[in-house]
């Protein structure tokens, strides 16, 4: 059996996120270790809760020519 420590796979996902793409974790305990670090890094991110999980979808932010 792999055991991932939680900090390493939210680190993981928060570089993800940092990168431009989705991230996701059916773990509430992930989910709240995330949305903490989204905000110490002042994200944008679009939080989509399931039933069976939670999306973190960056935002895009066009700059208008």
């Amino acid at each position: 059996m792999l055991v991932l420590s939680r900090k390493k796979l939210v680190e993981e996902k928060t570089n993800q996120l940092l990168n431009g793409y989705s991230a996701y974790s059916d773990n509430d305990e992930l989910i709240r270790l995330l949305k903490r670090n989204i905000s110490r890094h002042n994200l944008d991110v679009f939080c989509d809760r399931t039933d069976i999980g939670c999306w973190f979808i960056p935002k895009h932010h066009d700059e208008l020519v």
